[in-house]
Protein backbone atom coordinates (compact mmCIF):
# COMPACT_ATOMS: atom_id res chain seq x y z
CA UNK A 1 0.00 0.00 0.00
CA UNK A 2 2.72 2.85 1.32
CA UNK A 3 4.21 1.82 -1.96
CA UNK A 4 0.83 2.21 -4.10
CA UNK A 5 0.62 5.44 -2.96
CA UNK A 6 4.53 6.63 -3.12
CA UNK A 7 4.02 5.70 -6.96
CA UNK A 8 0.60 7.53 -7.17
CA UNK A 9 1.92 10.54 -5.81
CA UNK A 10 5.30 10.41 -8.37
CA UNK A 11 2.98 10.15 -10.77
CA UNK A 12 0.79 13.22 -9.87
CA UNK A 13 4.33 15.14 -9.54
CA UNK A 14 4.94 14.35 -13.05
CA UNK A 15 2.27 15.35 -14.86
CA UNK A 16 1.96 18.27 -12.54
CA UNK A 17 5.23 19.19 -14.17
CA UNK A 18 4.74 18.21 -17.50
CA UNK A 19 1.71 20.51 -17.82
CA UNK A 20 3.44 23.52 -16.44
CA UNK A 21 6.62 22.79 -18.81
CA UNK A 22 3.58 22.97 -21.63
CA UNK A 23 2.07 26.26 -20.36
CA UNK A 24 5.16 27.89 -20.51
CA UNK A 25 6.57 26.39 -23.71
CA UNK A 26 5.17 28.61 -26.56
CA UNK A 27 4.69 26.13 -29.91
CA UNK A 28 7.61 25.64 -31.66
CA UNK A 29 5.61 27.32 -35.03
CA UNK A 30 4.95 30.77 -33.40
CA UNK A 31 8.83 31.36 -31.26
CA UNK A 32 10.86 32.17 -35.07
CA UNK A 33 8.15 33.98 -35.56
CA UNK A 34 8.17 35.96 -33.09
CA UNK A 35 11.89 36.29 -32.82
CA UNK A 36 12.09 37.59 -36.34
CA UNK A 37 9.85 40.03 -35.81
CA UNK A 38 11.28 41.46 -33.11
CA UNK A 39 14.75 41.49 -34.19
CA UNK A 40 13.23 43.54 -37.16
CA UNK A 41 12.11 45.98 -34.94
CA UNK A 42 15.06 46.12 -33.19
CA UNK A 43 17.28 46.92 -36.42
CA UNK A 44 14.93 49.19 -37.43
CA UNK A 45 14.48 51.50 -34.71
CA UNK A 46 18.73 51.24 -34.69
CA UNK A 47 18.83 52.79 -37.50
CA UNK A 48 16.30 55.07 -37.76
CA UNK A 49 17.90 56.06 -34.19
CA UNK A 50 21.40 56.51 -35.63
CA UNK A 51 20.11 58.71 -38.68
CA UNK A 52 18.31 60.77 -36.41
CA UNK A 53 21.10 61.35 -34.08
CA UNK A 54 23.19 61.94 -37.64
CA UNK A 55 20.88 64.68 -38.53
CA UNK A 56 21.17 66.33 -35.59
CA UNK A 57 24.97 66.07 -36.03
CA UNK A 58 24.28 67.70 -39.35
CA UNK A 59 22.42 70.41 -37.96
CA UNK A 60 24.65 71.22 -34.96
CA UNK A 61 27.55 71.46 -37.68
CA UNK A 62 25.50 73.24 -40.04
CA UNK A 63 23.06 75.80 -38.75
CA UNK A 64 22.35 77.49 -41.20
CA UNK A 65 19.57 76.54 -43.46
CA UNK A 66 18.72 77.26 -47.16
CA UNK A 67 16.62 80.17 -48.25
CA UNK A 68 16.17 81.00 -44.56
CA UNK A 69 18.28 84.51 -43.71
CA UNK A 70 20.83 84.70 -41.08
CA UNK A 71 21.77 87.45 -39.40
CA UNK A 72 25.65 88.72 -39.26
CA UNK A 73 25.98 87.76 -35.39
CA UNK A 74 24.81 84.10 -35.81
CA UNK A 75 27.41 83.65 -39.38
CA UNK A 76 30.51 85.88 -38.47
CA UNK A 77 33.70 82.92 -38.24
CA UNK A 78 36.82 83.75 -37.17
CA UNK A 79 39.58 83.20 -39.86
CA UNK A 80 43.68 84.79 -39.09
CA UNK A 81 45.23 85.07 -42.34
CA UNK A 82 47.31 87.76 -43.27
CA UNK A 83 46.22 89.93 -46.44
CA UNK A 84 46.40 89.23 -50.50
CA UNK A 85 49.50 90.57 -50.80
CA UNK A 86 51.05 89.32 -47.76
CA UNK A 87 50.04 85.58 -47.68
CA UNK A 88 51.37 85.62 -51.48
CA UNK A 89 54.65 86.44 -50.49
CA UNK A 90 54.35 84.28 -47.08
CA UNK A 91 54.07 81.73 -50.02
CA UNK A 92 57.10 82.87 -52.44
CA UNK A 93 59.14 82.56 -48.86
CA UNK A 94 58.31 79.37 -48.73
CA UNK A 95 58.92 78.12 -51.53
CA UNK A 96 62.04 80.13 -51.91
CA UNK A 97 63.24 78.70 -48.86
CA UNK A 98 63.93 75.25 -50.51
CA UNK A 99 64.09 76.51 -53.86
CA UNK A 100 66.39 73.50 -55.42
CA UNK A 101 63.73 70.63 -53.76
CA UNK A 102 60.76 72.36 -56.12
CA UNK A 103 62.64 73.91 -59.03
CA UNK A 104 63.87 70.06 -58.98
CA UNK A 105 59.92 69.45 -59.11
CA UNK A 106 58.88 71.24 -61.48
CA UNK A 107 61.79 70.15 -64.02
CA UNK A 108 61.14 66.40 -63.52
CA UNK A 109 57.48 66.88 -64.15
CA UNK A 110 57.92 69.64 -66.80
CA UNK A 111 60.50 66.81 -68.42
CA UNK A 112 57.45 64.19 -67.80
CA UNK A 113 55.08 66.16 -69.93
CA UNK A 114 57.71 66.34 -72.67
CA UNK A 115 58.35 62.53 -72.54
CA UNK A 116 54.65 61.86 -72.76
CA UNK A 117 53.78 64.08 -75.45
CA UNK A 118 51.86 66.63 -73.64
CA UNK A 119 53.37 70.04 -75.38
CA UNK A 120 51.38 72.09 -77.45
CA UNK A 121 51.92 72.13 -81.26
CA UNK A 122 54.14 75.52 -82.50
CA UNK A 123 51.89 76.25 -84.85
CA UNK A 124 48.40 76.79 -82.43
CA UNK A 125 51.04 79.24 -80.46
CA UNK A 126 51.71 80.70 -83.99
CA UNK A 127 47.98 80.53 -84.96
CA UNK A 128 47.88 83.13 -81.16
CA UNK A 129 50.34 85.64 -81.86
CA UNK A 130 48.67 86.28 -85.11
CA UNK A 131 45.67 86.98 -83.69
CA UNK A 132 46.89 88.77 -80.20
CA UNK A 133 48.33 90.94 -82.94
CA UNK A 134 44.79 91.81 -84.30
CA UNK A 135 43.51 92.41 -80.59
CA UNK A 136 45.20 95.65 -80.13
CA UNK A 137 43.36 97.54 -83.48
CA UNK A 138 39.72 96.14 -82.63
CA UNK A 139 40.02 96.50 -78.96
CA UNK A 140 39.93 100.10 -80.04
CA UNK A 141 37.08 99.92 -82.18
CA UNK A 142 35.26 97.70 -80.44
CA UNK A 143 35.40 94.37 -82.41
CA UNK A 144 35.04 91.71 -79.69
CA UNK A 145 34.99 88.86 -82.08
CA UNK A 146 38.88 88.42 -82.41
CA UNK A 147 39.30 89.40 -78.81
CA UNK A 148 36.81 86.30 -78.10
CA UNK A 149 38.59 83.98 -80.51
CA UNK A 150 42.37 85.38 -79.02
CA UNK A 151 41.12 84.26 -75.43
CA UNK A 152 39.25 80.84 -76.10
CA UNK A 153 42.44 80.25 -78.57
CA UNK A 154 44.58 81.01 -75.22
CA UNK A 155 42.77 79.03 -73.21
CA UNK A 156 42.91 76.41 -75.38
CA UNK A 157 46.37 76.39 -76.22
CA UNK A 158 47.67 76.80 -72.29
CA UNK A 159 45.26 74.37 -71.32
CA UNK A 160 46.73 71.98 -74.12
CA UNK A 161 42.87 71.57 -74.82
CA UNK A 162 43.54 72.77 -78.84
CA UNK A 163 47.03 70.49 -79.19
CA UNK A 164 45.36 67.58 -80.80
CA UNK A 165 46.29 65.30 -77.87
CA UNK A 166 45.39 61.60 -77.93
CA UNK A 167 42.75 60.29 -75.16
CA UNK A 168 46.01 58.36 -73.56
CA UNK A 169 48.46 62.01 -73.79
CA UNK A 170 45.23 63.35 -72.17
CA UNK A 171 45.45 60.63 -69.57
CA UNK A 172 48.72 61.05 -68.61
CA UNK A 173 48.91 65.06 -68.48
CA UNK A 174 45.73 64.14 -66.22
CA UNK A 175 48.13 61.56 -64.19
CA UNK A 176 51.01 64.05 -64.12
CA UNK A 177 48.78 66.87 -62.75
CA UNK A 178 47.38 64.97 -59.72
CA UNK A 179 51.08 63.99 -58.71
CA UNK A 180 52.37 67.30 -59.23
CA UNK A 181 49.59 68.18 -56.50
CA UNK A 182 50.43 65.20 -54.27
CA UNK A 183 53.74 65.82 -54.33
CA UNK A 184 53.93 69.43 -54.06
CA UNK A 185 51.43 68.71 -50.51
CA UNK A 186 53.31 66.01 -49.01
CA UNK A 187 56.55 67.78 -49.33
CA UNK A 188 55.11 70.96 -47.90
CA UNK A 189 53.29 68.65 -45.16
CA UNK A 190 56.75 67.32 -43.86
CA UNK A 191 58.74 70.44 -44.72
CA UNK A 192 55.81 72.69 -41.83
CA UNK A 193 56.65 69.25 -39.35
CA UNK A 194 60.20 69.89 -39.67
CA UNK A 195 61.41 67.58 -41.05
CA UNK A 196 63.91 67.78 -44.09
CA UNK A 197 62.46 65.75 -47.50
CA UNK A 198 63.93 64.77 -50.88
CA UNK A 199 62.27 64.48 -54.11
CA UNK A 200 62.77 61.29 -53.94
CA UNK A 201 60.56 60.80 -50.99
CA UNK A 202 58.16 62.83 -52.32
CA UNK A 203 57.96 61.29 -55.49
CA UNK A 204 57.89 57.54 -54.05
CA UNK A 205 55.84 58.10 -50.97
CA UNK A 206 53.43 61.01 -52.25
CA UNK A 207 50.99 58.66 -54.66
CA UNK A 208 49.66 56.60 -51.81
CA UNK A 209 46.01 58.85 -52.18
CA UNK A 210 46.07 58.83 -55.79
CA UNK A 211 42.56 56.93 -56.03
CA UNK A 212 40.70 59.18 -53.69
CA UNK A 213 42.46 62.53 -55.06
CA UNK A 214 40.85 61.21 -58.73
CA UNK A 215 37.54 60.89 -57.21
CA UNK A 216 37.56 64.58 -56.20
CA UNK A 217 39.26 65.08 -59.41
CA UNK A 218 36.21 63.77 -60.70
CA UNK A 219 33.82 65.68 -58.99
CA UNK A 220 35.56 69.07 -59.84
CA UNK A 221 35.24 68.01 -63.67
CA UNK A 222 31.35 67.17 -62.57
CA UNK A 223 31.31 70.95 -60.84
CA UNK A 224 32.37 72.38 -63.57
CA UNK A 225 30.17 70.88 -66.05
CA UNK A 226 27.56 74.14 -66.05
CA UNK A 227 30.58 76.28 -66.73
CA UNK A 228 31.69 74.52 -69.70
CA UNK A 229 28.40 74.03 -71.37
CA UNK A 230 27.87 78.09 -70.92
CA UNK A 231 31.34 78.37 -72.46
CA UNK A 232 30.48 76.48 -75.76
CA UNK A 233 27.14 78.36 -76.12
CA UNK A 234 29.01 81.73 -75.83
CA UNK A 235 31.46 80.11 -78.48
CA UNK A 236 28.46 79.30 -80.87
CA UNK A 237 27.20 82.67 -80.19
CA UNK A 238 30.40 84.89 -80.96
CA UNK A 239 30.68 82.41 -84.15
CA UNK A 240 27.16 83.11 -85.33
CA UNK A 241 27.76 87.08 -84.78
CA UNK A 242 25.07 87.27 -81.82
CA UNK A 243 27.39 88.30 -79.32
CA UNK A 244 30.41 90.21 -81.50
CA UNK A 245 29.64 93.54 -80.36
CA UNK A 246 27.01 96.07 -78.07
CA UNK A 247 25.33 95.69 -75.89
CA UNK A 248 25.16 91.27 -76.73
CA UNK A 249 28.82 91.15 -76.19
CA UNK A 250 28.32 92.98 -72.80
CA UNK A 251 25.77 90.92 -71.64
CA UNK A 252 27.84 87.81 -72.62
CA UNK A 253 30.86 88.67 -70.82
CA UNK A 254 28.88 89.23 -67.46
CA UNK A 255 26.98 86.22 -68.04
CA UNK A 256 30.31 84.19 -68.44
CA UNK A 257 31.98 86.20 -65.31
CA UNK A 258 28.97 85.08 -63.20
CA UNK A 259 29.28 81.76 -63.90
CA UNK A 260 32.86 81.58 -63.28
CA UNK A 261 32.42 82.68 -59.72
CA UNK A 262 29.81 80.93 -58.47
CA UNK A 263 31.61 77.90 -60.24
CA UNK A 264 34.56 78.71 -58.16
CA UNK A 265 32.55 79.26 -55.10
CA UNK A 266 30.73 76.22 -55.35
CA UNK A 267 34.15 74.43 -55.90
CA UNK A 268 35.55 76.43 -52.51
CA UNK A 269 35.04 72.92 -50.27
CA UNK A 270 36.68 70.68 -53.20
CA UNK A 271 40.14 72.30 -53.10
CA UNK A 272 40.52 71.80 -49.55
CA UNK A 273 38.84 68.42 -49.99
CA UNK A 274 41.88 67.73 -52.10
CA UNK A 275 44.31 68.40 -48.81
CA UNK A 276 42.32 67.11 -46.28
CA UNK A 277 41.89 63.35 -48.68
CA UNK A 278 45.84 63.30 -48.96
CA UNK A 279 45.93 62.38 -45.37
CA UNK A 280 46.06 58.74 -43.80
CA UNK A 281 43.17 56.39 -43.96
CA UNK A 282 40.70 59.72 -44.78
CA UNK A 283 38.19 58.72 -48.12
CA UNK A 284 37.08 61.32 -50.28
CA UNK A 285 33.50 61.72 -48.95
CA UNK A 286 34.76 62.12 -45.47
CA UNK A 287 37.06 64.26 -46.88
CA UNK A 288 34.08 66.46 -48.75
CA UNK A 289 31.99 66.20 -45.29
CA UNK A 290 35.06 67.42 -43.36
CA UNK A 291 35.67 70.51 -45.79
CA UNK A 292 32.20 71.09 -45.55
CA UNK A 293 32.45 71.61 -41.79
CA UNK A 294 35.46 73.71 -42.12
CA UNK A 295 34.38 76.27 -44.59
CA UNK A 296 30.90 77.10 -43.02
CA UNK A 297 31.03 80.51 -42.09
CA UNK A 298 34.07 81.33 -43.94
CA UNK A 299 33.23 79.58 -47.97
CA UNK A 300 33.01 83.74 -48.66
CA UNK A 301 36.49 84.99 -47.70
CA UNK A 302 38.29 81.35 -48.85
CA UNK A 303 36.61 81.72 -52.41
CA UNK A 304 38.31 85.55 -52.53
CA UNK A 305 41.94 83.90 -51.63
CA UNK A 306 41.35 81.11 -54.75
CA UNK A 307 39.42 84.33 -57.02
CA UNK A 308 43.08 85.79 -56.30
CA UNK A 309 44.83 82.56 -57.34
CA UNK A 310 43.11 82.40 -60.28
CA UNK A 311 43.53 86.03 -61.03
CA UNK A 312 47.19 86.07 -60.37
CA UNK A 313 47.89 82.99 -62.44
CA UNK A 314 46.41 84.56 -65.77
CA UNK A 315 47.60 87.56 -65.05
CA UNK A 316 51.26 85.63 -65.13
CA UNK A 317 50.58 83.65 -68.32
CA UNK A 318 49.61 87.13 -70.00
CA UNK A 319 52.81 88.74 -69.08
CA UNK A 320 55.17 85.76 -69.38
CA UNK A 321 53.78 84.00 -72.20
CA UNK A 322 51.81 86.69 -75.16
CA UNK A 323 55.02 89.00 -75.05
CA UNK A 324 56.94 85.49 -75.44
CA UNK A 325 54.62 84.50 -78.17
CA UNK A 326 54.73 88.18 -80.01
CA UNK A 327 58.39 88.22 -79.71
CA UNK A 328 59.01 84.76 -81.32
CA UNK A 329 56.78 85.98 -84.33
CA UNK A 330 58.56 88.48 -85.08
CA UNK A 331 62.04 87.22 -84.93
CA UNK A 332 60.27 84.50 -87.56
CA UNK A 333 59.25 87.40 -89.17
CA UNK A 334 62.58 89.32 -89.35
CA UNK A 335 65.22 86.77 -89.65
CA UNK A 336 64.79 83.97 -92.19
CA UNK A 337 67.27 81.42 -90.50
CA UNK A 338 65.48 81.17 -87.20
CA UNK A 339 65.14 77.38 -86.65
CA UNK A 340 61.54 76.86 -87.10
CA UNK A 341 62.03 72.79 -85.95
CA UNK A 342 62.66 74.87 -81.95
CA UNK A 343 59.71 74.84 -80.24
CA UNK A 344 60.62 77.64 -77.78
CA UNK A 345 57.09 78.49 -76.71
CA UNK A 346 55.97 75.24 -76.06
CA UNK A 347 58.77 74.75 -73.72
CA UNK A 348 58.17 77.73 -71.82
CA UNK A 349 54.98 77.05 -71.49
CA UNK A 350 55.38 73.63 -70.64
CA UNK A 351 57.72 74.50 -67.98
CA UNK A 352 55.50 77.56 -66.70
CA UNK A 353 52.56 75.01 -66.68
CA UNK A 354 54.65 73.05 -64.23
CA UNK A 355 55.65 76.10 -62.02
CA UNK A 356 52.09 77.17 -62.17
CA UNK A 357 51.01 73.56 -61.02
CA UNK A 358 53.39 73.49 -57.98
CA UNK A 359 52.98 76.83 -57.23
CA UNK A 360 48.88 76.30 -56.63
CA UNK A 361 49.45 73.30 -54.88
CA UNK A 362 51.38 75.36 -52.18
CA UNK A 363 49.13 78.20 -51.86
CA UNK A 364 45.84 75.84 -51.52
CA UNK A 365 47.90 73.79 -49.08
CA UNK A 366 48.90 76.76 -46.65
CA UNK A 367 45.67 78.29 -47.01
CA UNK A 368 44.07 75.22 -45.35
CA UNK A 369 47.15 75.24 -42.88
CA UNK A 370 45.27 79.01 -42.16
CA UNK A 371 41.90 77.37 -41.85
CA UNK A 372 42.97 74.38 -39.34
CA UNK A 373 45.21 76.25 -36.77
CA UNK A 374 41.63 78.87 -36.59
CA UNK A 375 39.71 75.86 -34.66
CA UNK A 376 36.63 78.49 -34.49
CA UNK A 377 33.50 76.31 -33.96
CA UNK A 378 30.99 76.47 -36.84
CA UNK A 379 29.04 80.15 -37.16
Amino acid sequence: MAKTAKTRTRTKKTAASRSRSSRKTPPKAARPAASRLGNVRHVVGARFSAWRERIAAFRARRPHRSFRRSLRRDYVRSLDIPGYWAFTLEVARTLLAHKRLFGSLVITFSVSVVLFGGMTSQETYSKLGSIVSEVGGDAVTGNWSTMARAGLLAVGAFTGASGGLSEAQQIYIGLIALLTWLTTVWLLREIMAGERPSLRDGLYRAGAPLVSTSVLAVLIIVQLIPFGILLAVYSGLVSVGLAQSGFGAYLAAMIGVTAACLTLYWMTATFIALVIVTLPGMYPLRAMRIAGDMVIGRRLRLFYRILWLAASVVISWALVMLPLVLLENWVRDTWEQWPTWLPLVPFAATLLSSLTAVWSSAYVYILYRKVVDDDASPA
